[in-house]
């Protein structure tokens, strides 16, 4: 699946980069009833096939724009409350047949108010001096009358049979007067709740605002990884701030603090930043194991949308192992994830922030978004429409703690290069663009296994692979060193072999 940083489109991979590359009666005698139009309906478009995706890096949110106008209420057209041929309000109508012998019977008529009713006069209305109610006035009053027998109206025979009930048991000697039950006093919220798990998380979540020197930049989110003041967060959050410019993270209580680049992983999109001036008692949020997480299992996002900070959304995980290439329209090269995939709500500004399970556990950190489109809110980005992914927390813990020991990732290879736009079933492996030597390299992993250009790797780790980005975000699921066995096609023919990967630092 290719995926878009939030808001732009993703960019055409390379044709050959190095892996891992960097990244739908009856009739009666009654008259008969108004024709009803019938309904429009629209085909769904075809869905795209799989891996033809665009998807989103989630992008720093773009300052909000200015409210809406307030709309004139009683001004324009009012709108036509099921369409169709329906009386107005007020005018007489033929009664409707209740049933060949008149039963059930018809429902009690609802006054219409301000308009003769019950008592003969609206209700309120003066009287004049011979007793006769005074003429009704015009202007706003009338439309204000309307509106509410339109509300009234609106129940239908339920509200009628209610008005009824009440004109019989009032004998116009007084009123009757209900009490409503005892509302608590205080309300106790389980800590295991949703409302509990998010109060404990969100004094350790903050707001990233991040600018260049030349003013570019955005919002994101990023959560407080160790007492030490290093925050977690993607890559293409802080990427315009990393050269010169300039970082603030602001707590849920409003404090804001200085805040300055540790490490950036471009290819896993993963940064850590630091506080220059941390405070004392800093709570990081518990890590969880998104090697154990279920497809179904509840999830908690937290971040700013669109600038919104301290919002809170829920879902549940809907998939595992995702295989999501990434970009943010910057021209830069894309980022790979096998991520966990979710429902909950992620929009632009949600970038870097961290995905909960039902714990209050981080379990991942949300980084992109599929997308039906652009436009709408937020100056034409895009939002989220039920498919957002995270980094699986696993790797990016490992990534952090390389970041902030010696400020540059590491990256698991098996040293060939992988034909990202090849339409073979599998990651094949590249026969064009360079020297065999540089295409697959005699001394790397894959070299040493047996592995040519033009083969096809159809497994890794026992897990079926469908294209190119798909092996690079499954290599970089482990660490370098790991044996890992593998499973290519050579003229049809399948060979498994043992793999053991090497490594790489720093991007490219």
């Amino acid at each position: 699946m290719s995926t878009e940083n939030e808001g732009t489109a993703a960019p055409t991979p390379p044709a050959a980069p190095s892996v891992p590359p960097a990244p739908a009666s009856e009739t009666q005698d009654a008259a008969p009833a108004p024709a009803v139009p019938e309904p429009v309906t629209q085909q769904l478009p075809p869905t795209p096939g799989p891996g033809t995706e665009p998807t989103q890096q989630i992008p720093p949110a773009a300052a909000p724009p200015a409210a809406p106008p307030a709309p004139a209420y009683g001004e324009g057209h009012a709108p036509a409350y099921g369409q169709g041929h329906a009386p107005a309000y007020g005018q007489p109508q033929a009664p409707a047949a209740h049933g060949a012998e008149g039963w059930p019977p018809p429902p009690p008529t609802v006054p219409a108010y301000g308009a003769g009713g019950h008592g003969g006069g609206a209700w309120g209305a003066p009287l004049a001096a011979d007793g006769a109610h005074a003429p009704k006035p015009k202007g706003k009053g009338g439309l204000v009358a309307a509106v509410l027998v339109a509300a009234l109206l609106a129940g239908g025979i339920g509200g009628g049979v209610g008005y009824w009930a009440a004109e019989r048991s009032n004998n116009g000697t007084g009123s009757t007067t209900i009490s409503a039950a005892n509302t608590p006093k205080d309300i106790k919220r389980e800590a295991g709740s949703i409302a509990g798990l998010a109060a404990g998380a969100l004094p350790s979540v903050v707001t990233i605002e991040a600018s260049a020197g030349d003013g570019e930049g955005g919002t994101g989110t990023g959560f407080v990884y160790d007492q030490q003041g290093h925050i977690l967060t993607n890559n293409h959050v802080v990427a315009s701030a990393a050269n010169g410019g300039k970082l603030f993270a602001t707590f849920s209580d409003g404090k804001r603090y200085d805040a300055e680049v540790v490490g950036r992983a471009q290819g896993y999109d993963v940064a850590v930043l630091k506080l220059k001036n941390p405070p004392a008692g800093l709570k990081p949020l518990p890590l969880g194991d998104s090697d154990k997480v279920a497809v179904g299992d509840s999830t908690i996002a937290i971040g700013a949308p669109f600038g919104l900070s301290n919002t809170v959304t829920t879902g549940i995980v809907s998939a595992k192992n995702r295989p999501v290439a990434s970009g943010d329209g910057t021209g830069s090269k894309n980022s790979y994830m096998s991520a966990l995939q979710t429902d909950a709500s992620i929009n632009p500004g949600n970038s870097g922030g961290p995905l909960l399970d039902g714990r209050g556990a981080v379990i991942g950190i949300n980084s992109a978004i599929q997308s039906a489109g652009n436009g709408g809110f937020g100056g034409g980005q895009a939002g989220s429409i039920g498919l957002g992914f995270a980094i699986p927390v696993n790797q990016a813990k490992n990534v952090a703690e390389s970041l902030i020991k010696t400020g540059k990732p590491v990256y698991p290879v098996i040293s060939v290069s992988v034909d990202l736009q090849a339409k073979s079933e599998g990651a094949k492996i590249s026969e064009q663009g360079a020297a065999a030597n540089e295409l697959v390299d005699p001394n790397g992993p894959a070299g040493k296994a047996g592995l040519k250009p033009g083969d096809v790797i159809t497994e890794f780790g026992g897990k079926p692979v469908d294209s190119g980005p798909t092996l690079i975000s499954m290599i970089w699921t482990y660490k370098p060193g790991d044996t890992v066995k593998l499973t290519y096609l050579r003229g049809g023919k399948p060979t498994t072999v043992d793999i053991t990967l090497g490594s790489r630092v720093g991007d490219k």
